[in-house]
């Protein structure tokens, strides 16, 4: 694949902290829910931006987009040259990877951007720009698509919970919680993996707030279901949550862990 011609990468090197299966639960959560739109393409381009200091998430976003689109291609776009050297002996028919930053260096508009624990370091003001930078790069909706889709939030080291905000070229659409229902005590845990976008806006007054408020109360109120397990609990719980909250998907995806509520509802207020 022919790069791009570009001038300096845009953006700042992080720490390029990354683990095997890491992001198996953004993975999963891309392929069911935008596999659709992969396939409507004849050649789709998903970016691993940022994928850090090793590529297995590329090779793995790879294996998981091409269960759902067998002709998706895979671009891992990292700031830092030494990384990108050190990954391409992993390149392989459907994978490569790109020396840049948030200027995106391929040709066309790709299908899916994945940028996982990129904006943890930088300020909050200057999450929007970001988004509007990555999303203008996305694929255009059309009368038959609804356009590429950018993927941008946190996880923790070994991908028990996440929080991610998906954006079209449009904008910001939903806001998705998933978690190893294992290991959660309470929903609210999920807090410390909010995306800069949010994650200063869990104080009193803002709707993400209220929203971690209501889903413990909810996951109290749904005690008695634990008896049948953790996934019974979360399933009474979020469909709880679907009095007061809007929920954009259903038990098909409540029951891997996950709860996606539509951005507007929780989208900080402005001051």
């Amino acid at each position: 694949m022919a790069t791009r011609a570009t001038s300096r990468p845009v953006g700042t090197v992080t720490r390029g902290t990354t683990n095997p299966n890491r992001l198996r639960r953004m993975d999963r959560w891309i392929a069911a829910t935008h596999g659709a739109e992969l396939r409507r393409a004849d050649a789709p381009v998903a970016i691993d931006l940022g994928y850090g200091a090793a590529p297995w998430t590329a090779v793995e976003l790879l294996g998981r987009l091409r269960t759902v689109a067998p002709h998706t291609q895979v671009v891992g776009v990292e700031i830092e040259p030494e990384r990108v050297a050190a990954a391409r002996p992993y390149e392989c028919e459907g994978l490569t990877f790109r020396h840049g930053g948030f200027e995106i260096p391929v040709p066309g508009r790709p299908a899916l951007i994945r940028a996982a624990n990129v904006l943890r370091q930088y300020d909050e003001e200057q999450v929007a720009a970001v988004w509007r930078r990555l999303c203008a790069r996305l694929a255009p909706a059309d009368g038959v698509s609804r356009g590429g889709l950018l993927v941008e939030g946190t996880c923790d080291e070994i991908g028990r919970r996440h929080v991610w905000v998906a954006l079209g070229p449009e904008g910001p659409r939903t806001v998705t919680f998933a978690t190893r229902l294992g290991s959660l005590e309470r929903p609210s845990d999920l807090a410390e993996r909010l995306p800069k976008a949010l994650i200063h806006r869990n104080v009193p007054g803002e709707p993400v707030h209220a929203f971690l408020r209501d889903f413990d109360r909810a996951w109290a109120a749904a005690a008695p279901f634990a008896s049948y397990g953790a996934r019974q609990r979360w399933l009474r719980t979020v469909r709880d949550l679907t009095a007061d909250w809007p929920v954009t998907d259903g038990p098909a995806r409540w029951r891997q862990g996950e709860v996606t509520v539509d951005w507007a509802a929780l989208a900080p207020r402005a001051h």
